[in-house]
Parts: structure tokens; sequence; C-alpha cells
């Protein structure tokens, strides 16, 4: 969700700028676009589509989550020198690196997770175990690795969905909504 705002924003900030300087907003030049694409089928199919998800083994679902963010990783190094690149590749190696610290799920802390479902729900999920279908595993603080890096931010309240994120897809978020709304500033704004 928290990426899907950044786009949103982020495309709207420059579309914004760019009319308003009486210009005309342009999408950025993406090299291996098709990367993102493939890189996101693992996710599709462990996390996200229910006729595969349950057939899907947790080791597979794991190595499925490492596979997606190298690969996206790969993806943000192709495109590198575009403005906001260096804080998307910040965000993915963040969550790379404590997803693959904690077994290949995203850690959330039990106090997270009743912040999103109802505390019955999260009692009778055991620590170390899945979230059912998602790419989060309920871990205590003291027996996560990198537990600053794992999914324990919240939207506020008031938001009409709920979601847990990480310090790695604030990154990412900031590096898409860079992306998107550099487009509509132009460039001899940043050389003085």
């Amino acid at each position: 969700m928290i990426l899907l705002i950044a786009l949103l924003a982020g495309w709207l900030a420059g579309l914004a700028y760019a009319r308003w300087q009486k210009r005309t907003y342009k999408a950025p030049r993406i090299s291996f676009i098709w990367l993102a694409f493939v890189a996101f089928v693992p996710q599709l199919l462990a996390f996200y589509l229910p006729a595969t998800r349950a057939r899907i083994p947790d080791a597979w679902a794991a190595a499925s989550l490492i596979v997606s963010q190298v690969l996206l990783l790969l993806f943000a190094w192709a495109n590198r020198k575009l403005a906001g690149m260096w804080l998307l590749i910040a965000g993915l190696a963040l969550n790379l690196a404590v997803i693959a610290a904690n077994g290949g799920f995203m850690p959330i802390s039990p106090e997270t997770a009743t912040r999103l479902a109802p505390v019955a729900v999260v009692q009778a999920i055991q620590p170390g175990q899945r979230l059912g279908f998602s790419k989060d595993i309920l871990l205590l603080t003291e027996d996560t690795r990198l537990a600053w890096l794992s999914d324990r931010f919240l939207l506020p309240a008031w938001f009409f969905y709920q979601v847990a994120f990480s310090l790695g897809d604030i990154f990412i978020a900031c590096g898409i909504f860079w992306l998107l709304m550099r487009q509509g500033i132009p460039l001899r704004l940043f050389e003085r």
C-alpha cells in the first residue's frame, strides 16, 4: 500500500509541477522494465494467487521472495542513473538483508501484528510461523535478526487500510516518489 501511495503521489507531484511550469510531463525512460515484471511473478505465485499460494511449500515461498528481491535489485541496478534509484536500491537491499537473515520471510512482531489483525488470531499463530499466506513471519523482537528492518511501521489509524511496512519499504517508496516526481522538474533547477 505504501508503495502504491508513493507511486501515485510522485506521479501527481511531477504532473502538477510540470503543469504549473507549462511543460509536458515526461515519463522516465526505464530500462529492462520486463525484469521488474519477471521479478514480481514469484511473489504473485507464492503470496497473492489463491490457486497457487496454498500449494507452495513454505521453503519454496521463502526462496521465491529472495529470488524476487534479487531480481528487483538487478532491475534497479540497471537503472541506477535515474533519479531516485539509489533510494530504491537501498530499500531493496535492506529488505533483502532482513528477509534473508530471518529464513526468507519478512519478520513482524506480535505487537505489530495485533494492530493489524484480531488479538485472538495473532495469539493462535506460534512465533516462527507465517501469517497465513503472507510474506510475513511472526517473530518475537528478541528472536528477530535485524529487527529494526522488519515490518514494524503502520499507516495512521485513520487511514482506510492498515498494513505494516519496513524501513526498506520507506526507502523504496521515497525512491519511487522521487523518480516520478523528478520527471516534472527541469534539470536546471538541480544544477544550481
